[in-house]
């Protein structure tokens, strides 16, 4: 078989669905609406580009439409060094993937193929690795290894642009084994060595702080964001002043802390993150991205919510309203579990009083950020009624610390929204409200929908008066599958 880009495995756009008239339009018009949906490869200069790419336009018989950065490195096509696929929103992955590739795909954001392989990986997903490389190949157009590979060569590309960190520290960040392999691939990638696209000579490091963009598709809610955020925020784990995010992490070993905010006007996040090692830096990015779902696709889930009159003028008001993620699924579902039956207020002071209690000390405070979210084999043997927390939601959240303990993969969702809500539900102290909502924001699926929610009932109330859950559901099924979002709506704007 040929080595020339695009005859390396079969061109994956036919299969998933690209309209090639449809993707060469938006190219000869530079759409940014489009920026992140597909990339083009051209076959006559065997570089890959977005969109939005200010090269002169090629030939539409010398363009294949790909859906993924990953499906055009693993045919062989470069980067293009003018318009940075790197630098791209993240909507393709995950427009309309399977919830198993959306969960594999978060994961190898992670970092789950630098270590181990793609059967661990399937293991982690409950299903077996060839089951996982067909689905893979269906929605994202490239093997798990290929996308793991991209996603290292275009996060190398960041660090080096973005960053003053030597060239074997983002070896490292960016999941490679040694300064030669990086070399070598990079090379491969980019026709050229990774030290000649850095435009400075100065070096830094990680403890004095790296400042990286986490680029998103507009529009985007920023204060509805920080709002949403402030209300739940764990007091000396998480803070928000200023319009800043800040809060403390651990990364398998390694405490830190991250400041997020958003440059006015710009189509992305700032993040500066803190630690001392820089092998955290790839999980930091791809947690952050869950946690302000910087990957919604918000321009087709708000065009789909309007053509609802029930929630057209909320649309119309707010547009770019997300879904708050969660930085870490065991501490959303312990927040979750605080919250049964109390105000929001109510549960921020459980939580902020666990982690006083039994969380560590953040080695470097900032500000008002000053320890760690106590971890599941903490909380599984802790004395947890001397915090005031009722024996029965004691029990719960140990519960759910041993079960995790015990089952690793609890938290990371099902094959389907309803798997997932059934295997939470199995746990004691869990029904159907905080299953969903562990599900809308740990575990970002995107048609949960807590139907029973007093806030949502209120916000649907009519002169006939308030809507019954099973009401409520009718409704809803219309804004599907976005009905999280709805949800966001409903509770923002009640």
């Amino acid at each position: 078989m040929s080595n020339k880009p695009g005859q390396s495995g079969r061109p994956p756009a036919d299969a998933l669905d690209l309209d090639r008239d449809a993707c060469y339009r938006a190219l000869v018009a530079r759409d940014s609406r489009f920026d992140g949906r597909f990339y083009t490869a051209v076959l006559s200069t065997g570089i890959y580009c977005r969109p939005i790419c200010p090269a002169r336009t090629p030939k539409l018989e010398n363009c294949l439409f790909l859906p993924t950065a990953a499906a055009a490195h693993q045919m062989g096509f470069r980067p293009c060094l003018r318009c940075r696929p790197e630098a791209a929103p993240g909507l393709a992955v995950h427009r309309g993937s399977a919830n198993t590739v959306s969960r594999a795909l978060c994961l190898i954001a992670e970092g789950a193929l630098d270590q181990d392989g793609i059967e661990q990986l399937a293991s982690r997903l409950g299903v077996g690795g060839r089951h996982l490389r067909r689905l893979f190949d269906r929605h994202v157009g490239a093997s798990p290894i290929a996308v793991a590979q991209a996603h290292r060569i275009l996060f190398a590309k960041t660090l080096i642009d973005g960053t003053v960190l030597p060239m074997t520290e983002i070896a490292l960040a960016a999941g490679f084994g040694s300064i030669r392999r990086f070399n070598e691939v990079f090379r491969r990638a980019y026709g050229r060595p990774p030290h000649s696209l850095r435009r400075h000579d100065r070096t830094g490091t990680l403890a004095a702080g790296i400042t990286l963009t986490l680029p998103f598709s507009p529009p985007y809610d920023w204060p509805a964001m920080l709002d949403f955020l402030r209300g739940r925020a764990i007091p000396s784990v998480e803070s928000v002043e200023e319009g800043r995010y800040l809060r403390s992490f651990v990364v398998g070993s390694q405490p830190g802390w991250v400041e997020v905010s958003h440059p006015k006007d710009a189509n992305h996040l700032l993040a500066t993150i803190h630690a001392e090692a820089v092998s955290v830096l790839s999980t930091v990015v791809a947690r952050l991205r869950r946690l302000f779902d910087l990957d919604a696709d918000i321009a087709v889930i708000d065009a789909h919510l309007a053509a609802d009159p029930r929630l057209a003028e909320r649309v119309r008001q707010r547009p770019g309203l997300r879904v708050p993620g969660a930085w870490d699924a065991f501490e959303l579902a312990v927040r979750a579990i605080l919250g049964q039956q109390v105000s929001v207020a109510a549960a921020t002071t459980f939580a902020g009083r666990l982690a006083g209690a039994f969380g560590r000390p953040l080695p470097q405070p900032a500000a008002a950020v000053t320890r760690l979210f106590p971890q599941a084999s903490v909380i599984a043997e802790a004395d947890l009624t001397g915090i005031g927390l009722t024996r029965s939601r004691a029990q719960a959240l140990q519960s759910l610390a041993r079960s995790l303990g015990t089952d690793p993969a609890l938290l990371t969702g099902g094959d389907s929204l309803d798997d997932t809500v059934a295997r939470l539900g199995r746990l004691p102290g869990i029904g159907p409200w905080t299953a969903h909502y562990i599900a809308m924001r740990a575990l970002r699926e995107p048609d949960a929908f807590p139907a029973a929610d007093l806030g949502l009932l209120r916000a649907m109330e009519t002169a006939d008066g308030r809507p019954t859950p099973k009401a409520l559901l009718q409704m809803a099924e219309a804004w599907r599958p976005w009905r999280a979002y709805a949800a966001l709506r409903l509770w923002i704007q009640e």
